[in-house]
């Protein structure tokens, strides 16, 4: 049987890999999306069922469409995302193709390019770009033993407060997914503690304009990737119920017990650190830090938007907080489940290139990997703050897809292939950035 050949072969069909394709075939360059399940697939079985998009529809999109069925101003819940790249994919012709899983990627020897070994046969390609974004392996820490309490799950495994047996629910994890779990839980009944960590609480809305408008005027997209191996802060932000910011005291005083950090647990016992008060505070300063940028900002630019003093007043702290538990007895509270809301881990294990650091973390700059040929594309910080959100990741794309393309132009030196002329790669980058600005002119 023949091996298939292509220039590119894109791993994953997720927002990472449709905005991939996209640029790759605004250059020319053939390529082929794999994806082992469906497109965006992770929306749409991996997220819990009353979850929506944390950013506006103006905002959490590629800027050549708008969601058809959401109004600008309002968050589409994961089955109208999935079906936005569902749509985006058949708009700009994506050679997507699913239910075809990628087992490994090795670079051949004597000659250039990759061997890519798919459930659907192998394929050889110059270029591998790896597009399966942050959201791969669940990560649960190894803190309470199988069987303590009577279910523990992953946040990308919870759906609803039906799934839990009756009692109470421990969260662990204060990010986007765990303040939501945990105020679904809440208003369904449940008795619910939420363990509490470092975190970052934007302002859903301030002075009339939603907090990813803020951070774009302010330039905070833009932030420059922080040190390797620099903490990573979770973002707690929630489009649920029409957008609301996530303020822990407002949380504490509908129920939600609030703890320190999950720190050990010996022989039915679980333990908090005391760094609860901390942690909140903390945040409580990121949060009242942007409010005074965006206060300098409107009186620096004369902007006419209405103040809004109340947003700066933070409230006493509850009891949970002031005086907090540092111990749980799990039979003792009723605690029947724990969800884990604390983020996810890379697996890389097909691609069998030397595209990795000593602690196995992807080895690249702005998505161009140490190994020639193969690029990363949809992890947090790839060039950005912004880089793993919707948008950014198209912008990303864009990058990866030019410098493929330079890359291929200097390939072809002295050869009787074709490239795309420079000059149309310019002209094409112009009519998108024109595109988008006009975009976001109409949204802003």
């Amino acid at each position: 049987m023949p091996i298939e050949e292509t220039e590119v072969v894109v791993v994953g069909a997720g927002q990472a890999g449709v905005a991939m394709s996209e640029h790759l075939g605004a250059h020319g360059v053939p390529h082929i999306v794999l994806e082992r399940d469906r497109i965006a697939e992770r929306w749409r079985s991996e997220r819990w069922d009353s979850l929506v998009a944390n950013g506006p529809a103006w905002h959490d999109r590629f800027p050549g469409m708008e969601f058809a069925d959401v109004a600008p101003d309002a968050f589409a819940s994961k089955e109208q995302v999935a079906d936005y790249f569902v749509a985006y994919a058949e708009k700009i012709g994506a050679p997507v193709r699913c239910g075809v899983e990628v087992t490994s990627v090795r670079r051949h020897t004597g000659r250039p390019g990759f061997r890519v070994e798919t459930s659907d046969g192998a394929i050889d390609a110059r270029f591998v770009v790896a597009a399966t974004g942050p959201f791969q392996r669940p990560v649960i820490p190894p803190v309470v033993p199988d069987g303590a309490v009577p279910v523990q799950i992953h946040s990308s495994g919870y759906r609803n407060p039906e799934q839990l047996p009756e009692g109470a629910v421990l969260v662990v994890g204060a990010g986007s997914s765990g303040v939501q779990i945990a105020d679904e839980l809440r208003r369904s009944g449940r008795r619910v503690l939420l363990s509490v960590g470092p975190h970052d609480r934007p302002p859903r809305q301030y002075r009339g304009r939603d907090f990813c408008w803020w951070l774009g005027v302010l330039g905070l997209w833009d932030a420059h990737t922080p040190p390797q191996g620099a903490a990573h802060v979770t973002i707690a932000v929630s489009g649920a119920r029409g957008g609301h910011t996530v303020d822990f005291r407002a949380l504490a005083a509908t129920g939600v017990e609030l703890v320190g950090m999950t720190a050990s647990y010996d022989d039915g016992v679980l333990r908090f650190a005391p760094d609860l008060a901390d942690n909140i505070a903390q945040g409580d300063e990121k949060y009242l830090g942007l409010l005074r940028a965006a206060d300098a900002y409107v009186e620096r630019n004369g902007l006419e938007l209405p103040e809004e003093p109340a947003a700066h007043v933070l409230g006493p702290d509850p009891d949970c907080v002031t005086d907090p538990r540092l111990e749980l007895d799990l039979a003792g509270a009723g605690i029947t489940s724990i969800v884990w809301a604390t983020g996810f881990a890379a697996d890389y294990g097909w691609l069998r290139v030397d595209a990795f650091d000593a602690d196995g973390r992807p080895d690249q700059r702005r998505g161009v990997s140490a190994e020639p040929g193969v690029y990363f594309l949809g992890l947090p910080w790839l060039s950005r703050r912004g880089s793993s959100f919707i948008w950014g990741v198209w912008h990303d794309a864009r990058y990866v897809a030019d410098h493929i393309t330079t890359r291929r132009g200097y390939l072809a030196y002295g050869t009787t292939e074709s490239t795309t002329d420079s000059t149309t790669d310019s002209a094409t980058d112009v009519t998108t950035d024109r595109t988008a600005a006009k975009t976001a002119a109409r949204t802003s």
